[in-house]
């Protein structure tokens, strides 16, 4: 074959390789989608899965003492207290992390999207948060960053939340359940209705991705 032939069959296979290159997802992280200059704020993020319930609890409790709740019994507020003593003796700082919660809920403005990602096919990990599930199989849900966001703490920022369709059903092996997105990630301000401990809330959303791809979530 001479040089010529050969540069000819390099240029066709590289001219057949550009589309799946162009089509190649890109792997993105959450800090990806912030703007440049905005910092996504999580006082939460050293807790664990446990005392993240355990704050939620303390919260559910206190919340229902300040509205008059009758049906609190003595019970329910020992293991209150029992619960922030024991938070408290592990380092977690629970009067002013409820305080951090109920100003992040009231004062959190919706945070600018990354409009260079508007339109990118992507790959991010993060968690599940269902919205529609049949038995176990999810076709739609909130992608958050942390385990626990919107349940356990107030909800991440807009542009820390994804709006996840799906028309294949994936099976849900538990709340919160560790994932790979991959599709084409839209920017444009959304809201949805989801239950928090403290009742039921309007969720700003700054992405939506129509996914092509979830996975369960391997480094």
């Amino acid at each position: 074959m001479t040089v010529v032939q050969r540069l000819l069959v390099l240029a066709f296979c590289t001219a057949l390789a550009a589309p799946a290159l162009a089509d190649a997802p890109r792997v993105i992280q959450w800090s990806d989608l912030v703007p440049k200059g905005t910092v996504a704020e999580n006082p939460f993020a050293k807790l664990d899965r446990a005392q993240l319930q355990a704050l939620s609890d303390v919260a559910a409790v206190r919340d229902r003492r300040a509205k008059g709740d009758k049906s609190l019994s003595a019970a329910d507020l020992a293991v209150e207290q029992n619960t922030v003593r024991r938070l408290e003796q592990a380092g977690v700082d629970v009067d002013g992390l409820l305080a951090k919660r109920r100003a992040i809920s009231e004062h959190r403005t919706a945070a600018q999207v990354n409009p260079l990602l508007d339109g990118l096919t992507v790959r991010l990990p993060g968690y599940v948060l269902p919205l529609e599930i049949t038995g176990r199989k999810v076709t739609e849900f909130l992608l958050v960053p942390w385990v626990g966001a919107c349940i356990h703490t107030p909800p991440p920022p807009p542009n820390q939340i994804v709006h996840v369709k799906t028309d294949t059903p994936f099976e849900l092996t538990g709340l919160f359940m560790p994932v790979w997105i991959t599709g084409r990630l839209s920017t444009g301000a959304t809201k949805r209705s989801l239950y928090l401990v403290d009742g039921t809330s309007d969720i700003d959303i700054g992405y939506t991705v129509k996914a092509s791809r979830v996975d369960p979530y391997r480094q």
